[in-house]
């Protein structure tokens, strides 16, 4: 069975997390991913992880907080977070030619450099727009991974196919660097507009089943994380996308 985790920003609007993270324990799921937004009280959610039985071995942090080095090492020690991942960069700092993303590469080789020396994995994690090519031909995902050797990759495999993107191409070119996956699914042309057309693993168009197969030959992915952007019942996606992956070696 591959090993899910759950992306903690899929139930960010949850009422109450401790709850939510109860029921991710009762359906099985062992780990999670943490986002910006958690860690005020880092000491509080380890706790309610333990009680749980969850761990997180991943965590998005953005550009901000993985800039203030003392404070994320700090949260990444107290969640037990072996994974520092840049999950998003806004479009005022992206840009048509190559010039901010190589700004962005240089920015984030440097912070790998510094997290890596403290024993931390130190990565990016894309969406769509990672995928458009820039004025010189190359895209913003080349630009990164090449300009910054040292960085590893969460390929979120959704984001991009709507990049318009193979996923299976990106593997075969990259595939050494990814060190994660984002598990996310596409709803039918049309369907699911209050979800923003995402849907819950094993139910939209991607084949998650022959994904799957792909991702754990071609890439060095070590965590499996499912992920709804706007999920309209998170409970319904947790449980959804967790039976799904028990099909799966």
């Amino acid at each position: 069975m591959t090993e899910l985790s759950f992306q903690l920003y899929s139930a960010r609007n949850v009422p109450s997390l401790p709850d939510f993270l109860e029921t991710l324990g009762k359906l099985g799921y062992t780990q999670v991913e943490g986002f910006g937004g958690l860690y005020a009280d880092a000491a509080g959610l380890a706790a309610n992880l333990k009680k749980n039985g969850l761990t997180m071995p991943t965590g998005h942090f953005g550009p901000a907080q993985v800039a203030d080095v003392s404070a994320t090492l700090k949260t990444a020690e107290t969640l037990g977070i072996k994974k520092i991942i840049v999950p998003h960069i806004g479009a005022e700092d992206r840009s048509a030619d190559e010039s901010k993303w190589l700004k962005l590469a240089e920015t984030l080789a440097g912070h790998a450099e510094t997290y890596t020396k403290h024993g931390y994995g130190f990565g990016w994690h894309n969406h769509d727009f990672e995928f458009v090519p820039t004025t010189s031909g190359r895209t913003p995902m080349e630009i990164l991974l090449e300009t910054a050797p040292n960085i590893e990759w969460e390929a979120d495999v959704a984001w991009l196919v709507r990049g318009k993107a193979d996923p299976i191409a990106w593997f075969d070119r990259y595939g050494d660097r990814i060190s994660a996956v984002h598990v996310k699914d596409i709803a039918p042309a049309g369907e699911n507009a209050d979800e923003d057309g995402w849907a819950d693993v094993g139910y939209g168009t991607l084949d998650w089943d022959n994904l799957i197969t792909k991702v754990k030959s071609k890439t060095k992915a070590q965590y499996f994380v499912a992920e709804h952007d706007k999920p309209s019942d998170e409970v319904r996606f947790a449980t959804r996308s967790i039976a799904t992956a028990q099909k799966w070696k």
